[in-house]
Parts: structure tokens; C-alpha cells; sequence
């Protein structure tokens, strides 16, 4: 009968050292892991983590764009208003671009070969906005100064048809120094409020 020790099977030395080669790996990186998440995060001295900044808002940064501002061309014996394209810089906003569309017709001057303008040239704009309601511009005071009642209307019809370069259909709201326009010149041209460019077409000749 054999010794009963000698049924143990004996485990061979490799297999140990495999089994403790794994058991030290795993404490390793048990370790190694616990040891990063107590470090403070980089850039943070306080271990918050770090604040990335946000990436900046492209709708303001000017950037070209074309749009319609509005002038007027001799027929012989009257005007007529007539669109021109220009490349103004603004940031993208509605209300940006009208109002660089706007300081471009009051501060530029048309080519006197095919275009003019009633607009008197120290008219500055006070503030431009779109609203729900329409457009609402808001000239200076130099707007209703000179001219008969053909340069009234023409001025106002640059201002109605430049002002709805972006929407046709809108309505416009006409202030000047801060005050609704109800009259244009010494002759007393009525302003309704709003107006478009319908009714001025059907109230207004050139």
C-alpha cells in the first residue's frame, strides 16, 4: 500500500509564480489608480477641476456680407428708387447688418453719374432695431431739414426701402431725434405710422 503523503500531487513552482506575478500587477494598478484619483487635476492647484474656456461666439465677429441699400435715379422728370448691392461688415445679427447698411447710405455718397440722394448729408443714425411690431429707425434731426416735397419723399423712400432690405414686407417705424415722424417738411407731407413700401407707393410720388 503506498504512503498516503505521497497521493498529494505537488503544484508545480511555475504555476506559483505565475499566480504571484498577477497578484502583484493587480495591486500595482489598484494602487497606481488610487494614487491619481487623490492628485489634484492639472492647472488647478486647489484639485477643482480645470475650467475650459468656451469657444467664442462666431455670430460676433463681423464678417462681410452683401445687402440692398436704396438711392435714387433720374428719369427725366421724376425719380425713381433704385437698389444698390454693397459689402458691408457687421456680425451676422439682423439688426447689425441694417444698421451697417444704413451708415453706409448716410455717410457714403452715390456716383452722381447714375445715382443720387435727398438724405442731407450730416443725417446720422441714432438707433436702428427690429422688433415684432417692425423696424424701427431713429434718425437725427438734420433728416427733415431742405428740400421740397419731392426731396422729402425721396428721402423717406430711402429710408422705407433700405430699411426692409432684409424683409420686404415689414413694416417700418420713422422717429427722428427720438419723436415719431407724423410730418415731413414745410410743406407737411403726413407720415403714417408704420409705414411699407406698399403704402408708400400708393401715398407717395417721386
Amino acid at each position: 500500500m503506498r504512503d498516503q503523503d505521497s497521493s498529494v500531487r505537488t503544484i508545480p513552482k511555475g504555476v506559483i509564480a505565475g499566480l504571484a506575478a498577477v497578484v502583484v500587477a493587480v495591486g500595482s494598478g489598484v494602487a497606481w489608480w488610487t494614487w491619481r484619483t487623490a492628485q489634484p487635476q492639472a492647472g488647478s492647484p486647489d484639485g477643482a477641476p480645470a475650467i475650459t474656456a468656451s469657444p467664442p461666439d462666431i455670430t460676433q465677429v463681423p464678417i462681410e456680407q452683401n445687402v440692398q441699400i436704396y438711392w435714387l435715379k433720374s428719369t427725366g422728370d421724376r425719380f425713381e428708387l433704385v437698389p444698390s448691392t454693397v459689402a458691408v461688415a457687421a456680425s451676422g445679427q439682423p439688426d447689425a447688418l441694417l444698421k451697417s447698411a444704413f451708415e453706409t447710405m448716410l455717410q457714403d455718397s452715390p456716383n452722381p453719374a447714375e445715382f443720387t440722394s435727398t438724405i442731407p448729408a450730416n443725417t446720422e443714425l441714432r438707433q436702428i432695431s427690429i422688433r415684432p411690431d417692425g423696424v424701427h429707425v431713429d434718425l437725427s434731426e438734420a433728416f427733415t431739414t431742405g428740400g421740397g416735397s419731392a426731396s422729402m419723399s425721396g428721402r423717406l423712400g430711402q429710408v422705407i426701402y433700405t430699411a426692409t432690405t432684409l424683409d420686404p414686407q415689414a413694416a417700418v417705424w420713422i422717429s427722428v431725434g427720438g419723436k415719431p415722424l407724423d410730418v415731413l417738411g414745410g410743406e407737411g407731407l403726413i407720415v403714417d405710422q408704420p409705414m411699407t413700401r406698399s403704402s408708400f407707393d400708393q401715398n407717395f410720388s417721386l
